[in-house]
């Protein structure tokens, strides 16, 4: 039954008999077959069958619900015993924000050294699809924000909260009013991040709680494009400060503090509440432990702007 239910995996992925064939690398007949013989021997129709394939019966989404669950519990269980006669081993599957992809080295890179035998398969995702990718076991653990949305049943383990600073050029007048208000913010030419990004809703929520709203000049939907547009210091922007342990400050410009208006949301890691849980990001969790993210992105953040005035960065922990 192992086999059937992967070819149903398979076909609820691709939605085409002829590609989720081509995926498990059998032919078409074969994959309809097996898919036949499940609905035999479970006795209910699992796939809506016409002209082509037109999706799951309400029991066919229940089937596929626990091919997952099985799946994934069947190769916990292969990897379990291999761990204990070779050592930890396979891909650790990391779903993480945009915004976090730079912080995520700090985990994997001590993950990997670790357990050597491991391999490390990182996707840029949003709270939402991490949610989902942990429900249906495609994730083993996901770096999200931990306040603001939903994100299901999952166990969480916070890593560091994200504060804001404001990128302005060397010979702004900014640079010697710090701590800025978000008001003389909004009033520059922003680079910021697209409004469908969850660290954008955040400042337009701080920028707001400040009395004002913001209309960006440039908007991305990836740090790596901010950074390229600020550098041509022809925009400021508002950025993370966990973002300079990767990117730094573009040569011309300067980081100053912003006022603070509102609790800085805490970023973390995420693993879904179930048992038996992955033992790849056990291990990851493990590392976590023994590393202090805040301390890391903190004392890089001091390198760029100076020390921490009392009631600056601190006051935002």
């Amino acid at each position: 039954m192992m086999r059937q239910l992967e070819y149903l995996v398979a076909l609820a992925r691709e939605g085409h008999f002829s590609r989720a064939a081509q995926a498990c690398h059998v032919s078409q007949p074969s994959l309809s077959a097996a898919i036949r013989k499940l609905e035999h021997e479970l006795d209910v129709p699992i796939v809506r069958r016409g002209n082509k394939y037109d999706g799951l019966t309400p029991e066919g989404e229940r089937v596929l619900l626990w091919a997952h669950r099985i799946l994934a519990e069947r190769d916990a269980l292969r990897q379990d015993l291999s761990t204990l006669e070779n050592g930890l081993s396979g891909v650790l599957r990391i779903g993480a924000i945009p915004t976090a992809q730079t912080v995520v080295p700090l985990l994997t890179s001590p993950f990997c050294q670790r357990h050597p035998r491991s391999r490390v398969s990182i996707a840029s995702l949003s709270s939402a699809e991490i949610s989902h990718g942990l429900t249906e076991f495609e994730l083993d653990v996901g770096m999200t924000y931990l306040d603001g949305e939903p994100l299901g049943r999952v166990r969480t383990f916070p890593l560091y909260k994200e504060r804001y600073l404001l990128l302005v050029p060397d010979d702004s007048e900014l640079v010697d009013r710090e701590p800025v208000s978000w008001a003389d913010a909004a009033k520059l030419p922003l680079c910021l991040l697209s409004g469908q990004m969850r660290n954008r809703r955040i400042l337009d929520q701080m920028f707001a709680t400040a009395g004002t709203t913001v209309v960006p000049a440039v908007e991305t939907d990836t740090v790596a494009a901010l950074y390229s547009h600020i550098a041509s210091l022809s925009w400021c922007s508002v950025i993370s400060h966990a973002w300079l342990h990767m990117f730094g400050i573009p040569a011309g410009m300067r980081a100053v503090r912003l006022e603070h208006v509102a609790p800085s949301p805490r970023i973390g890691l995420v693993f879904a509440d179930r048992e038996p849980e992955s033992i790849l990001a056990r291990a990851l969790l493990d590392v976590a432990r023994h590393l202090n993210v805040r301390t890391t992105l903190d004392g890089s953040a001091a390198t760029h702007i100076g020390p921490t005035p009392a009631a600056g960065l601190t006051s935002n922990r």
